[in-house]
C-alpha cells in the first residue's frame, strides 16, 4: 500500500504539471527556447505519469484485495493510457531524431511501440465491448489510428522534406489527448466530488484536439509548401 500511495502522489503531481504546461509548446514559436524547454518538462512529466499509471493499474488488477469489476475496468484503462501517452511521446521525439532519413526506418523499438499500441487498442476495445464499458470500447479507436499511422510512417520513405514536423505534431498532440482524457476520467470527477459523469465527457478531449491537429497541419502545410508567385511578364 505504501508503494501505491507513493506512486499515486507522483502520478497526481506529474499529471497536474503536464496539464499546466502542455499548451505552451503549442502556442510558442516552434523550435524556440520556450517550445523546447517546456516541451522537455512536459515529456518528463508524462514519463512519470506513464510509469506511475502502469504501476497503479497492475497493482489494482493483480494485488488489490478490495478490487471490484469497475475498479478493474478503470485500471485497464489506466494501463492503456500509460501505453498511449508513452508511445505517442516516444514517437514525437524519435521523428525528430530521424528527421533526415530518406528510406524506411525499422528500428525495433520504434516499431514495437506503435505495434503494441495498435494490438493493445484492439484488445482493450474488445474487452470493453464484452463488459459493455463505452470508454474502453470506443476510446481505443484513437490508439488504432495512431498506432497504424505511426507504423505506416516508419515503414515507408518520407513523402516530403517536412515529414518529421507534422509527425512530431501528431505525436505530441496525441500525447496531449492522453493527458487531458486521463484528467477527465480520473481527476476531474474527484476534484468536483462527482460520483458519476456523462461518458461523453471522456471523449471531449479527442473531439476538440483532433480538429486542432487537422487545422494546424493544414495551416503549416500551406506555410511550408506554398507555391512561389510567378513574376509578371
Amino acid at each position: 500500500m505504501l508503494g501505491f500511495a507513493i506512486f499515486r502522489i507522483l502520478h497526481i503531481l506529474a499529471g497536474f504539471l503536464a496539464l499546466l504546461v502542455f499548451w505552451i509548446p503549442i502556442v510558442t514559436k516552434k523550435g524556440g527556447k520556450a517550445h523546447v524547454r517546456v516541451g522537455w518538462v512536459y515529456v518528463a512529466a508524462m514519463a512519470t505519469v506513464a510509469v506511475s499509471a502502469l504501476y497503479m493499474g497492475v497493482w489494482r488488477i493483480g494485488f488489490d484485495p478490495d478490487r471490484t469489476a469497475d475498479s478493474v475496468a478503470f485500471a485497464w484503462f489506466l494501463n492503456y493510457i500509460s501505453l498511449l501517452s508513452s508511445a505517442t511521446a516516444w514517437y514525437g521525439l524519435r521523428v525528430l531524431r530521424f528527421k533526415k532519413r530518406v528510406a524506411a526506418h525499422r528500428h525495433p523499438v520504434d516499431l514495437l511501440f506503435p505495434g503494441l499500441l495498435f494490438v493493445s487498442s484492439l484488445a482493450i476495445g474488445g474487452y470493453g465491448a464484452v463488459i459493455s464499458f463505452p470508454l474502453l470500447t470506443w476510446f481505443p479507436l484513437v490508439g488504432i489510428f495512431l498506432g497504424g499511422t505511426q507504423l505506416f510512417y516508419w515503414l515507408r520513405p518520407p513523402a516530403n522534406k517536412m515529414h518529421w514536423w507534422f509527425e512530431h505534431l501528431s505525436g505530441m498532440m496525441g500525447c496531449c489527448i492522453a493527458t487531458i482524457t486521463a484528467f477527465t476520467v480520473f481527476g476531474a470527477p474527484r476534484l468536483l466530488q462527482l460520483e458519476s459523469v456523462n461518458p461523453l465527457l471522456w471523449f471531449l478531449p479527442t473531439i476538440f484536439i483532433v480538429p486542432v491537429i487537422v487545422g494546424m497541419s493544414i495551416y503549416y502545410r500551406k506555410k511550408f509548401f506554398k507555391k512561389p508567385i510567378a513574376p509578371n511578364k
